[in-house]
């Protein structure tokens, strides 16, 4: 079945800088922005995009995630000619089947999978990014300027340069050097981990790759930079909109408060809808003392409190007397009776007990922080969790 591009996206991240958040989830499966999962934005650009084949490299606590996606209905991606793909890892007869090793390896291993589509292209994308994209802006470039290799690519400041790896320019417009955070950039253009590939070309560098001791098997460490010193044309794919990478409990909580803005990323477009796998539970709940301000409060929550500039997910509920401010609850998290809640993310199903205080506002301090309570954890009435604190169980308060 021949396609001009199909997609394979990278969703097996532990996401381990998440910590608590994801102990027993794989961070494109965190709920995010009240009524979401990552994931749900890289599958909703796919299908808004018109790309309708995805292959979903999964690895860490995949069984969920597994669920979640299912057929891809919610995302108009489960048609009789495409459609959505888990791919784990695997073993077969005669091998020493492994995890993936990298990015790289990830789609040496699935090399079968993509050429029962015969693809022209192949969109290699990550699960754990934050954005809203036309792909096929991307591929008509792509195809125009006869590279090898398109790569997305951002403008960031100088003074953040340093953090990403960047990609210099020639007087040609061709990519012509690649920098892996680099001490001095020569340039502000970010990669965003987002490329398209020629795929015959690509399959090519793979088995090399595959076959070198040593090599990480990355496409940034490693295939990026070997396209280059072959002299591989390398097209570079400006994009200007919202993105976000969420590896971190800071950026997660940036990120879920950007949610706040329409001027930052328009959740409410319906030429550019991001889809879900919505949960089923009633309209949202708002008691007569209840104030909520500059919020999101999705389906099944109940407000008797004061929310002010949180997001909640579905199910989250706020008793009487208790405040919720700046801060993220997860699905099915609980504010008791009095209990403060200030610049915080409060995991799945996590009981805030009567009384209690997590986290506070700014000081201007280098030691302060979002602080973070994991999913199905028991506050005890009364505790006291200050600002930048990471809580995994219930005996820890």
């Amino acid at each position: 079945m021949k396609k001009s591009c199909i997609a394979m996206l990278l969703a097996g991240g532990q996401g381990s800088r998440l910590y608590a958040l994801t102990q027993n989830v794989a961070k494109p499966n965190m709920p995010f922005g009240g009524k979401y999962r990552i994931i749900d934005f890289p599958l909703s650009n796919c299908a808004n995009s018109g790309i309708d084949t995805v292959g979903v490299l999964t690895q860490y606590r995949p069984l969920q995630l597994n669920s979640y996606i299912g057929g891809g209905q919610p995302w108009d991606l489960d048609s009789a000619d495409g459609g959505v793909f888990i791919l784990p890892p695997y073993q077969t007869a005669g091998e020493n089947g492994s995890w993936f090793s990298g990015t790289a390896n990830a789609i040496y291993q699935n090399i079968g999978f993509i050429e029962m589509y015969d693809p022209d292209n192949v969109l290699i994308l990550s699960g754990d990014h934050i954005y809203k994209m036309d792909y096929s802006d991307m591929l008509r470039e792509h195809t125009e300027s006869g590279a090898a290799c398109t790569i997305a690519v951002l403008q960031v400041s100088m003074d953040e340069a340093s953090r990403f790896g960047i990609m210099n320019i020639g007087g040609d417009g061709y990519i012509n050097e690649f920098e892996e955070k680099p001490k001095k950039p020569k340039s502000n253009l970010a990669s965003m981990g987002i490329y398209i590939f020629n795929w015959k070309k690509l399959r090519e560098y793979l088995i090399a790759d595959e076959n070198d001791p040593a090599s990480d098997k990355d496409f940034g460490k490693n295939i990026i930079p070997n396209m280059l010193r072959n002299g591989e044309k390398l097209w570079p794919y400006r994009f200007d909109g919202y993105w976000r990478d969420v590896g971190t409990i800071t950026s997660l909580w940036d990120s879920n408060m950007d949610m706040l803005s329409n001027t930052l990323i328009d959740l409410y477009d319906p030429k550019w809808p991001i889809r879900s796998r919505g949960s089923v539970c009633p309209p949202h709940f708002a008691g007569e003392n209840a104030s909520i301000v500059h919020s999101i409060v999705t389906e099944g929550c109940v407000i008797e409190g004061k929310v002010e500039n949180s997001v909640l997910s579905s199910s989250a509920t706020v008793a009487p007397g208790a405040s919720v401010l700046y801060s993220v609850l997860m699905p099915g998290a609980q504010v008791r009776e009095g209990a403060v809640v200030e610049y915080a993310i409060i995991g799945e199903n996590t009981v805030v007990g009567k009384g209690a205080h997590i986290g506070q506002a700014p000081d201007g301090s280098e030691a302060w922080g979002v602080a973070t309570c994991g999913p199905n954890i028991n506050i005890r009435d009364g505790a006291s969790v200050p600002a930048g604190a990471m809580i995994y169980t219930s005996e820890e308060v």
